[in-house]
């Protein structure tokens, strides 16, 4: 049982008792597969190392979810370890997206593929390392969704029969997000600058997908499932969640390319080398001059100095397309905390209303 503090919604006793529930779940994990061989133990280092830190914003939402239908403070230790399984799957979407994205950091460490890959070439072996990193590392993934879905299946919640619909919905909309974000990424600058509005409504369906609904929404739902929520409170937790997992998104789109590399642990303008396609970048694309839309096309999607970093900040700022990223982070927090009424218990309807700002109000 841990209990949580309104006031303090990602306090550092939930974010403890997450962090002790993965550790003691992985070692039991682990430990099941001890007969596989000792090479299993960099996929454990790995996992044990990725699964460490984070905001852990999910377990957090999965908590308050369950307290907004339960009411009060207090969170039974097997609803815990759903919440913890969210954060599982959380790490293995990241070690899959690194992958796709050719990330090179992740939490300030260099990404699961990028390891794997220096323990290949140092150790000599037959073959291409890079493609040994990525193996290895879509498989460690793949192992981190396994034992998601066992932490919840084995947690013993009393309504866990209730949640498995959503844990079932989350799993594959976060796989069919990143799908729709495969090929939103493969849009040129001619689809930008032809049709904007069909480039922007592809990319807000990827933030729906990857981002809205498996960060908040889904979360929330479970978690009130947990509790025994009705579906009237069901309903109203999608209500809030969407517009603050578009905030949440949008807010991570522009720490990627204006983040203090420090505070986020990624490089600066790091979304810029990957080549993202996000709303900011192609709001901008469409907002600026032909040349200047040129120009930060150009700068996508390859190494760059930092003063190319630079160019591509001010193309986006003097477009516009940071202002109106900002107006809609504020304006989509405003109409998340609107939502929130009498309908969800006292404590819990203060936490969320704090987790819309630390959502939205970060720096990392």
């Amino acid at each position: 049982m841990v209990t949580l503090d309104a006031s303090e919604p990602l306090s550092a006793d939930l974010i403890d008792a997450v962090g002790t529930s993965l550790t003691d779940f992985l070692d039991a994990a682990v430990g099941r597969l001890a007969g596989v061989g000792a090479e299993l133990d960099e996929l454990r280092e790995l996992a044990h190392a990725f699964t460490a830190g984070g905001k852990r914003l999910r377990p957090a939402f999965c908590c308050w979810g369950y307290l907004a239908a339960a009411g009060g403070t207090e969170v039974p230790e097997a609803v815990l370890q759903v919440a913890a399984s969210l954060d599982l799957l959380h790490v293995s979407a990241l070690v899959h997206d690194d992958v796709l994205d050719g990330s090179q950091t992740r939490r300030g460490l260099p990404a699961a593929h990028v390891q794997l890959a220096a323990r290949h070439a140092a150790g000599g072996w037959r073959g291409d390392s890079d493609g040994f990193g990525r193996s290895g590392a879509i498989l460690l993934g793949d192992l981190l969704l396994a034992w998601s879905v066992e932490l919840a299946d084995t947690s013993g919640a009393e309504r866990l029969a209730q949640a498995q619909p959503l844990l079932a919905a989350v799993r594959a909309e976060v796989a069919a997000g990143q799908y729709l974000d495969v090929t939103a990424q493969s849009r040129t600058l001619a689809d930008v600058l032809a049709a904007p509005a069909s480039v922007d409504e592809q990319i807000r369906r990827v933030v729906e997908f990857k981002t809205a609904r498996y960060t908040v929404i889904r979360p929330l739902q479970i978690g009130a499932a947990l509790g025994g929520g009705s579906a009237e409170l069901l309903e109203l937790l999608g209500r809030f969640g969407s517009p603050l997992g578009r905030a949440f998104q949008f807010r991570d789109d522009v720490l990627g390319v204006f983040g203090d590399a420090e505070v986020t642990g990624k490089p600066a303008g790091d979304d810029l080398r990957e080549g993202k396609l996000t709303v900011l970048v192609a709001n901008a694309m469409a907002r600026a001059p032909r040349d200047q839309a040129e120009r930060l096309a150009g700068l996508l999607g390859r190494p760059l100095s930092p003063e190319e970093v630079d160019q591509a900040r001010a193309i986006i700022v003097d477009s516009g397309a940071l202002a109106a990223a900002e107006a809609e982070i504020a304006d989509a927090a405003r109409v998340a905390s609107a939502v929130l009424d009498e309908r969800i218990a006292a404590p819990a309807r203060t936490a969320l209303a704090r987790l819309v700002v630390l959502a939205t109000q970060r720096e990392a």
